[in-house]
């Protein structure tokens, strides 16, 4: 089931992200607000999955690999994102 929802995060990650909210207690104690999980489902949902897996398996503890994991996360958002704009203006 793990290994189906990590899929499911790579292919469709905001609607993970509100299948956990939802129907999970993820989230609960992650963010303290709701401004930037709602900013990172809007613009970076890589990089709040993968806050979300170093708070919740590694309990929030900044080793080599989960910080390689957010470079890998955010590298993966942000070329999601100029993609998608330079295919708007082409």
């Amino acid at each position: 089931m793990a290994f189906i929802l990590a899929i499911l995060g790579l292919i469709f990650p905001r609607i993970l992200i509100v299948i956990l909210y939802f129907f999970t207690a993820w989230f609960k104690g992650v963010f303290d607000g709701i401004l930037i999980p709602l900013l990172g489902f809007l613009f970076m949902p890589l990089t709040v999955l993968w806050y979300s897996v170093v708070a919740n398996y590694f309990d929030g503890a900044w080793t080599a690999i989960s910080v390689i994991g957010m470079v890998i996360a955010v590298a993966a958002d942000l070329g999601l994102l100029s993609s998608a704009r330079r295919k708007r203006f082409a």
